[in-house]
């Protein structure tokens, strides 16, 4: 078997003197999409910022490629995506200034040809033709988080890591995500997604907590 893209052994988790999540071992393999599903309050937000590396706050393992994530991190961080609930889009920039910059702490030049051309192709396939020259702050929270989501089309990034992605996105917008997951996933890519969307994708899995006191289980 390929080594798996992302790996935990013994991970432990809690919150507020409450375990969230006790001796969790799993591995996302390339090409597999893992939906970590819950009821609120299980954990889902806060392992997704444990294992993408925004929180310490945890005990045990967490692998990627492989090698343990702290001695990679820079090689992790460059070949992660995360979308939180938040959009980490700066308002006094422009949809397109926000891309560029994203994509410039990607290790991307700013002078590669057909840069702008790509810019603006992923704002329009997220329904902000038009938009890209515009402050986010102007925008509807709608389209700040379309901004965000444009990411998807042109970050570089083997791990997708997706909280709750289809919040605030129409139905055709929904549809097009889902071929976006799928087409990543088609591609070698990996995702870990939280969702309330009703998911059908051929390499789903599911991961699911809050079955007692830390517990869980893979589906």
């Amino acid at each position: 078997m390929a080594t798996a893209l992302l790996q935990t052994a013994n991970l432990f988790c809690e919150r507020d003197d409450r375990v969230l999540i006790q001796d969790l071992d799993f591995s996302l393999q390339p090409g597999e999409v893992m939906q970590i599903e819950g009821p609120n309050g299980s954990g889902k937000t806060t392992l997704l910022r444990v294992l993408c590396g925004l929180s310490d706050d945890y005990e045990g393992d967490i692998r990627w490629q492989g090698s343990p994530r702290h001695k990679v991190d820079t090689l992790f961080r460059r070949e992660t995506l995360y979308f939180g609930h938040l959009t980490g889009v700066k308002s006094s920039l422009s949809p397109r200034e926000n891309l560029r910059w994203i994509l410039q702490l990607k290790g991307v030049s700013p002078a590669l040809k057909g840069l702008d051309t790509q810019i603006e192709q992923a704002l329009a396939k997220v329904g902000l033709f038009s938009f890209e020259d515009v402050p986010v702050y102007s925008l509807s929270a709608g389209q700040k988080r379309r901004v965000a989501l444009a990411r998807l089309y042109i970050e570089p990034a083997r791990l997708w890591v997706l909280d709750e992605p289809f919040t605030a996105i129409d139905r055709s917008g929904v549809a097009e995500l889902e071929r976006l997951i799928q087409g990543h996933a088609a591609a070698g890519g990996s995702v870990l997604i939280t969702t309330h969307h009703a998911l059908d994708l051929p390499a789903l899995r599911k991961l699911q907590l809050g079955h007692g006191r830390g517990t869980w289980r893979i589906l």
